[in-house]
């Protein structure tokens, strides 16, 4: 019997596991800035959102050998100002490993497959090893088609991998969800074993210590990211430096301009913008912890389809706890503070927008 049979026996990889998330919650905590009722509980919940999505990507989903999509961010999970106009679907792979995804297109604006090399829990990166966009794709008449994954170019529909890729991520961008109709994918190993082995000690072990792995270095990520914001971002969109994002696992058609919002009771934030030609863009409100808020209830995000411009052709958003009769109300849902997200996507330039804190009963 191998050692970590010995443990799994014992109660050690159990209380391990919990002390490790134990340790985790050291980062709400020692989050001043969040040192409020609101903001701690969702930071809690936070932790635990990034739980289930460990345990979906580490454990659940872990194995190359038989990938499937799973939903990394969605309504009640989510990740680094995750986008509310998008469905994010994740799979494991390896990069020695050749793989075939199936889909139909569906009618969602923007579709865009990406291989990342995942170091979340390491260093808080997910450099892009491969990407290939659905305009750039052969599509069958009756809307089906097939991309083949590897290190080797494959004739036809080819996502590239490398010998560090661990994840194939799928973005589907809508702008009227309602009426769009979303693609569908699966993804299989060619070449791979017929059956998976049975879960070994061994692998749950190391699934365990990924796990607690992954959500403290996300949530680590991202509060530094939040803090950055709230130092040299306040009340203003300005992030032109797009690297960090781009290291994160960030699109790279978009760019991204994050900053950090903050009223204090009687005021809102008027953010004014000229809109550049673009494939799509969306702002969007999220919390300390870079969730964005409850766009199932709320409104707290506008895109390009939904907003209504100025009569110049211009973008004016207001960012206040009720709507003020003018511009593009972006609901607070509750908050005084949080970072917030502008993107631009297959833009022709990147505009950076004008704020400014005004009364809350101002009128233009």
């Amino acid at each position: 019997m191998t050692m970590t049979n010995d443990r799994i026996l014992s109660p050690d990889v159990w209380r391990d596991f919990c002390r490790r998330l134990e340790a985790a919650g050291d980062i709400v905590t020692g989050a001043e800035a969040a040192a409020n009722p609101l903001d701690r509980a969702e930071g809690y919940r936070y932790l635990t959102r990034l739980l289930r999505i460990a345990l979906d990507m580490q454990l659940e989903h872990a194995d190359p050998d038989f990938p499937s999509f799973y939903a990394a961010s969605h309504e009640t999970a989510k990740i680094g100002a995750d986008n509310p106009d998008n469905i994010y679907m994740n799979a494991t792979v390896s990069g020695a490993r050749r793989y075939r995804i199936r889909g139909q297109r569906g009618s969602v604006p923007i579709l865009s497959f990406g291989t990342k090399a995942n170091r979340y829990a390491v260093d808080g990166t997910m450099a892009s090893t491969g990407e290939l966009d659905s305009a750039d794709m052969t599509v069958a008449a009756d809307g089906s088609f097939e991309i083949i994954v590897s290190r080797e170019k494959a004739n036809g529909n080819w996502l590239p991998l490398a010998d560090d890729s661990s994840m194939v991520i799928v973005r589907q961008t809508f702008l009227d969800r309602a009426n769009e109709v979303p693609a569908t994918v699966t993804i299989e190993a060619i070449d791979g074993p017929a059956h998976p082995a049975p879960l070994s000690a061994d692998t749950l072990v190391a699934a365990l210590e990924r796990t607690t792995a992954f959500v403290a270095g996300t949530a680590r990520t991202f509060v530094q990211w939040t803090e950055d914001f709230r130092a040299n971002q306040m009340n203003r969109l300005a992030t032109t430096d797009q690297t960090p994002f781009f290291r994160a696992g960030g699109d790279p058609t978009i760019f991204y301009l994050h900053g950090w919002w903050q009223l204090e009771p009687g005021e809102m934030l008027r953010i004014d913008t000229r809109v550049p030609a673009c494939s799509f863009w969306n702002f969007q409100l999220d919390n300390y912890w870079m969730e964005s808020l409850d766009y199932r209830h709320h409104r707290i995000h506008v895109n390009g389809h939904s907003a209504r411009l100025n009569d110049d052709g211009t973008l004016t958003l207001i960012v206040a706890p009720h709507d003020p009769g003018f511009g593009n109300w972006i609901d607070t849902a509750g908050h005084h503070q949080g970072t917030m997200l502008l993107r631009w996507i297959g833009a022709t330039d990147h505009p950076i927008p004008e704020s400014r804190i005004i009364p809350l009963d101002d009128r233009p």
